[in-house]
This record gives structure tokens, sequence and C-alpha cells, in this order.
């Protein structure tokens, strides 16, 4: 277990609208976002990449500079936090991903670990988007994975489901990674649901001595499970990508009353929230100065 507790802020969506909900789109949206939820707790900030044109800020973009922006303004707005990059495309074309890893040589990258059936269903019985495939093969994961190892990178396995988690093991052991670091995504309608009493077996099921997270996608039904990630010894992730609701069912204004409400659930556990540098330390990351948009191709490694 891990005494103290690292929080992570999500801080927008893939295709969240933003003249519906409070999600940051540009750079500067994107650091006063990160400022709020580091000043409320946060040392990691999960970040996707959203079209900079205006009135397309709802849209993913892979445009290396893009992310390079992003990646400087969060940097500067919040000494010493730890960047997590987003690599999740459909399709075996991961040249956009890849492209903004070796621009941001971010400490941590998401690496979706294995595929689902992405679903969701309407009360009339109707899909509420076309079913698809999120596809995550192997040889897509390996791809992954190599590069992360090119630029320093810690892998970050995004687990949706229970033989997703069994099977990063496997990466391990077939000489694909050194390094296990689990996050169970539990919410997605044809995923693994939000719920304690599964969360306890997942603990279980992972590789001994790993580090370990939730993300919970939901409304107010989320908080007891945040609640026992932090009781169970796990990092602790919210944020505007995966929820607008605080305990007790009122919307959020943004990733700051988010993150608050999550270091409340750790200091309920009797835990305390770790600063950039304790996480830093905790998690065993080389230091901030060896990643970011800054360094060039001539930079050592």
């Amino acid at each position: 277990m891990m005494d103290k507790a690292i929080l992570t802020c999500a801080l927008t969506g893939v295709l969240t609208d933003p003249t519906q909900h409070p999600v940051p789109v540009t750079a500067a949206e994107m650091a006063a976002a990160a400022r709020e939820a580091y000043d409320a707790g946060a040392s990691i900030m999960h970040v996707h990449l959203r079209q900079q044109t205006p009135g397309m800020g709802r849209f993913p973009s892979w445009d290396p500079e893009v992310a390079a922006e992003i990646d400087t303004a969060i940097r500067e707005a919040c000494p010493g936090v730890i960047i997590n990059l987003t690599t999740g495309v459909v399709g075996q074309d991961i040249s956009g991903p890849v492209a903004c890893i070796r621009r941001v040589r971010p400490e941590i990258a998401a690496c979706n670990a294995g595929s689902l059936n992405y679903l969701k269903i309407k009360e009339n019985g109707q899909w509420a988007w076309p079913p698809m495939l999120f596809d995550n093969t192997v040889d897509k994961v390996k791809g992954m994975l190599d590069v992360m190892h090119e630029t320093h990178t810690r892998p970050e396995f995004e687990c949706f489901d229970v033989g997703i988690v069994r099977s990063v093991g496997m990466f391990r052991k077939a000489g694909m990674t050194e390094h296990l670091e689990y996050n169970f995504v539990m919410g997605v309608a044809s995923g693994m649901p939000v719920d304690a009493d599964l969360l306890k077996l997942l603990v279980k099921y992972r590789e001994p001595g790993t580090v370990w997270q939730t993300t919970l996608i939901g409304r107010e039904e989320i908080w007891p499970v945040h609640q026992a990630t932090a009781d169970l010894g796990g990092m602790l992730r919210t944020g505007v990508e995966d929820t607008f609701y605080l305990p007790g069912g009122a919307r959020t204004t943004g990733n700051g009353q988010l993150i608050e409400a999550l270091a409340a659930c750790a200091r309920n556990a009797g835990r305390e929230v770790a600063s950039p540098q304790e996480a830093r330390a905790l998690l065993g990351l080389r230091a901030q100065a060896l990643h970011g948009a800054h360094l060039t191709d001539a930079t050592p490694a």
C-alpha cells in the first residue's frame, strides 16, 4: 500500500463539446485547468489533445506541435507537474500518438492494454452510437511500448475488463515492458462496472507489488468507489474527462472541485496527498528536466 495518495487530474475528454461542458481546449485553457487541479492537490495531469481551429475544439488532435504547446503551457503553470499523455486511437495506425510521444517525451503515457467492444445502449433499445471495436492488439500495444521505451516514458496500462488486467502481466513476461502500472477503468457500459466489490478482486489479480489506480466514469455513484480506492491504497484519478458530478450529485464547475473531493477521499482513508516531488519519487520517475517539449533530438536521453 502506498501511504501517500498520488492524485491525477484527467483534464479534458475525447469528444466532449466545450460549448456544453466545462472542458478546456486551448493551451491557455489547459494550463488554467491544470493549475486549478494542481492547487487542489493533483500531481499528474492526464492530457488529451484537441483541435485548435475555432469551432473544432470537440475533436481530437494528433498534431505534435499542439502537443508541444499544451505540454509547455501546463508545465509552466504547474512547477514540477508530471504529464501523462493519452495514446488511444481506433485502428492500427499509431503514427499520431507516436509523433506526439516523441515530441513531448512525457513522464507517463496511457497504454490501452486490450480490445473492447465499445458500446452504449439507450432505454429505447437504440445504440447511443454505432457499435465500435476499440482495437488494441498485442502488435499495436508493442508498437506503443517500443516508442515509450525510446522516450523513457512510463506506460500506464488501461484495463477495461478483467481479462485485460490478467493480460498485463503477460506483457512483462513476453519482454514487452519492464514496468507494470495498472489503471482499472470502470464505468464504460460494455466494460467493468463501477463496483467496490469488483475492485477488491482486481487488486488481487494484478501482479504483486505493482502500482495501480482507478478511472471511474459516471455520476455521483462513482464516489464510494473512489473512497474504496483510497482505502485499498491505490492512486486516485478524476477530472472532467471522467465525470461532471461531485459527491452528493451537484455538477462541478471544473477540475479543481473534483480534485478537492478526491483529496478528501484520501484524507478520509488516513492518507496525505503527495506533492509532485513526492509523487515523482514514489513512482521512480526521472527528473522533470529530462521530459517535455523543450527537449530536442540532440538532447541526451
